[in-house]
Protein backbone atom coordinates (compact mmCIF):
# COMPACT_ATOMS: atom_id res chain seq x y z
CA UNK A 1 0.00 0.00 0.00
CA UNK A 2 1.74 2.84 -1.21
CA UNK A 3 1.83 6.57 -1.55
CA UNK A 4 2.22 7.64 -5.26
CA UNK A 5 4.13 10.60 -5.98
CA UNK A 6 4.70 11.87 -9.57
CA UNK A 7 4.23 15.46 -11.78
CA UNK A 8 0.36 14.83 -13.78
CA UNK A 9 -0.17 15.06 -17.04
CA UNK A 10 -1.61 18.20 -18.71
CA UNK A 11 -5.29 16.50 -18.81
CA UNK A 12 -4.44 14.93 -15.01
CA UNK A 13 -3.42 19.16 -14.58
CA UNK A 14 -6.64 20.45 -16.08
CA UNK A 15 -9.42 17.94 -14.01
CA UNK A 16 -7.95 18.53 -10.57
CA UNK A 17 -7.89 22.19 -11.18
CA UNK A 18 -11.66 21.93 -11.55
CA UNK A 19 -12.06 19.87 -7.85
CA UNK A 20 -12.07 21.51 -4.42
CA UNK A 21 -9.66 23.10 -2.44
CA UNK A 22 -7.82 22.03 0.82
CA UNK A 23 -5.84 24.18 2.90
CA UNK A 24 -4.04 23.78 6.18
CA UNK A 25 -1.17 25.38 8.15
CA UNK A 26 1.95 23.92 9.69
CA UNK A 27 0.84 21.39 11.76
CA UNK A 28 1.49 17.04 12.46
CA UNK A 29 -1.75 14.80 12.55
CA UNK A 30 -2.80 11.00 11.28
CA UNK A 31 -5.27 10.60 9.52
CA UNK A 32 -6.75 7.61 7.88
CA UNK A 33 -8.00 6.99 4.46
CA UNK A 34 -11.60 5.36 3.89
CA UNK A 35 -11.00 5.78 -0.14
CA UNK A 36 -8.65 6.94 -2.14
CA UNK A 37 -7.81 10.30 -2.95
CA UNK A 38 -5.74 12.18 -5.56
CA UNK A 39 -4.40 15.77 -4.97
CA UNK A 40 -2.74 18.39 -6.79
CA UNK A 41 -0.24 20.01 -4.93
CA UNK A 42 -0.50 23.98 -5.27
CA UNK A 43 1.76 25.60 -2.75
CA UNK A 44 3.13 24.23 1.02
CA UNK A 45 5.95 21.39 2.16
CA UNK A 46 4.61 18.44 3.41
CA UNK A 47 5.84 14.89 4.73
CA UNK A 48 3.75 12.13 4.87
CA UNK A 49 4.93 8.80 7.16
CA UNK A 50 3.17 5.54 6.55
CA UNK A 51 4.64 2.93 8.09
CA UNK A 52 8.50 2.13 6.32
CA UNK A 53 7.50 4.71 3.72
CA UNK A 54 7.95 8.20 4.28
CA UNK A 55 7.02 10.75 0.96
CA UNK A 56 7.87 14.57 0.88
CA UNK A 57 6.06 16.74 -1.77
CA UNK A 58 5.39 20.14 -2.48
CA UNK A 59 4.00 22.74 -5.63
CA UNK A 60 3.30 20.89 -9.15
CA UNK A 61 2.81 17.18 -7.67
CA UNK A 62 0.12 14.49 -8.23
CA UNK A 63 0.05 12.73 -4.82
CA UNK A 64 -2.31 9.26 -4.85
CA UNK A 65 -2.95 8.23 -1.64
CA UNK A 66 -4.62 4.56 -1.58
CA UNK A 67 -7.73 3.39 0.26
CA UNK A 68 -6.96 2.21 3.88
CA UNK A 69 -3.62 4.03 4.57
CA UNK A 70 -2.82 5.17 8.22
CA UNK A 71 -0.23 7.59 8.23
CA UNK A 72 0.65 11.15 10.00
CA UNK A 73 1.05 13.87 7.82
CA UNK A 74 3.59 16.44 8.80
CA UNK A 75 3.14 20.10 7.40
CA UNK A 76 6.14 22.38 7.39
CA UNK A 77 4.85 24.59 4.97
CA UNK A 78 1.01 26.10 4.47
CA UNK A 79 -0.49 23.32 2.51
CA UNK A 80 -3.27 24.55 -0.56
CA UNK A 81 -4.45 21.17 -2.82
CA UNK A 82 -7.11 20.60 -4.97
CA UNK A 83 -8.63 16.95 -3.86
CA UNK A 84 -10.64 14.28 -5.22
CA UNK A 85 -11.73 10.98 -3.76
CA UNK A 86 -12.85 7.64 -5.25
Amino acid sequence: MNIEVRKPTPEEEAEMKRCPTWEKEPSEFPWHYDEQETCLVLEGDVTVEAGDQTVHFGPGDLVIFPKGLDCVWKVKQRIRKHYKFG
